[in-house]
């Protein structure tokens, strides 16, 4: 490998792989795919309001439905045969098991790329855009857009072990940048995240722009030590504030007591569904209210069933906790920014709104700005076309 420069060149520097660790698959039982089954057939459902909708929640009529499919259609190993079909590893990095999928790209030169998901996803969001952005040329592509897509599970979640106590998503960096450069051997890759990948993502900008060499972000997660200046961002402030006031309640429990939360989770498998896919309905760009238009039943159990099977429900919550401890949101109370070049991609059903480009450039050196004309929360589910594309683009930018 070549020696990091200051050219264009060290976009390129390819992936050495010094450990990739051990080869990794996860296979539930029989019997732990038959009890999850069996709890949700015997759920004893209860009330909701006359008109409940999904005004105070996941809907029972829609919960009610969902879990019938559960029980007599949804078939697990359709979705194992998904998983499957890519490469997994695990390696302890700090004491922490660390799973990630590695698919080489094609052609002589794929540029690595780190692809991070956020809660309440997994690798599993990632599944769909992981081999158009490896083998371009399988998709009527140019081979010389090929990645290396390095895509890990986050501390606490899915098919990685747990941290001793919660990790906020600085100390995550930290960890998947000691993945991507002292396992793996990369001398540059680009980061690309949505969710806490996008929070991650900017804090392997902030604090590893010597290895992380450029960002690509569809969430913004982050914010400035001096807050709003002009009036615009003023007028988005206020919206944003009006708008989250019925989507704190989450983030707060799970930010503060998640382990009480937790207890009930673990023991009903319903709890999780109804939990996780009220997110999935309310942060993506569904038509007429139905969150069908863009999920199918399966997509949602599949994610739902991650959190089931491997038991994380409650430790994927700690991240929430993790971050309050490090401080919350602000990226640097001396007002310094991610100095790396970094593309912004604003989906128009995203469920915390992007401030105006100005607030924006005064956090990151934006050198790609793109308003989607579709899309939310769940990008890489929702439109993965679009988000391809737009990292593709980004990417020539950097050659």
């Amino acid at each position: 490998m070549s020696s990091a420069t200051s050219d264009d060149s060290n976009m390129e520097a390819p992936i050495h792989r010094l450990n990739l660790g051990e080869p990794y698959r996860f296979s539930p039982s029989e019997e732990q795919l038959a009890n999850v089954i069996q709890r949700v057939s015997e759920y004893v459902w209860h009330e909701m309001p006359d008109d409940g909708g999904w005004h105070y929640g996941t809907n029972l009529h829609y919960l009610q439905k969902l879990c019938h499919h559960w029980t007599n259609e949804f078939n697990w190993w359709d979705h194992q045969a998904k998983l499957d079909s890519f490469s997994h590893y695990r390696t302890e990095i700090d004491e922490i098991e660390t799973h990630y999928i590695f698919e080489k790209g094609s052609g002589l030169n794929p540029t690595p790329l780190l692809i991070i998901h956020g809660w309440p996803g997994s690798i599993c969001e990632f599944l769909n855009i992981i081999e158009p952005l490896a083998h371009p040329e399988r998709f009527g592509g140019s081979v010389d857009d090929a990645f290396d897509i390095i895509a890990p599970s986050l501390p606490g979640f899915g098919f990685s072990g747990r941290p001793p106590r919660p990790m906020g998503p600085r100390r995550i960096a930290n960890h998947l940048n000691k993945l991507m450069t002292e396992y793996l051997g990369c001398q540059t890759y680009i980061a690309q995240g949505g969710d806490w990948g996008a929070a991650i993502g900017s804090w392997l900008g902030f604090d590893h722009a010597k290895s992380c060499r450029a960002l690509h972000i569809n969430f913004l997660t982050m914010r400035h030590a001096r807050g709003t200046q002009t009036t615009e961002e003023r007028n988005w402030e206020k919206k944003l504030d009006r708008d989250q006031q019925v989507e704190d309640g989450y983030r707060t429990v799970q930010a503060t007591r998640p382990q009480t939360l937790s207890y009930a989770m673990n023991d009903s498998p319903v709890g999780v569904a109804a939990w996780l896919i009220e997110k999935f309905r309310s942060w993506s760009d569904i038509r007429d209210g139905d969150i069908e238009s863009v999920y199918t039943k399966d997509d949602l159990l599949f994610h739902v069933m991650i959190y089931i099977l491997t038991r994380t429900f409650n430790t994927a919550s700690w991240i929430y906790y993790g971050r309050r401890e490090e401080g919350g949101r602000i990226l640097s109370s001396d007002e310094k920014k991610v100095e790396i070049p970094t593309a912004c991609a604003i989906f128009p059903a995203e469920m915390l709104a992007w401030p105006p480009r100005s607030y924006v450039d005064r956090l990151y050196n934006v050198t790609q700005w793109t308003e989607m004309p579709r899309g939310g929360h769940f990008a890489a589910m929702e439109q993965p076309n679009l988000l391809i594309d737009d990292i593709r683009k980004f990417a020539r930018t950097l050659r």
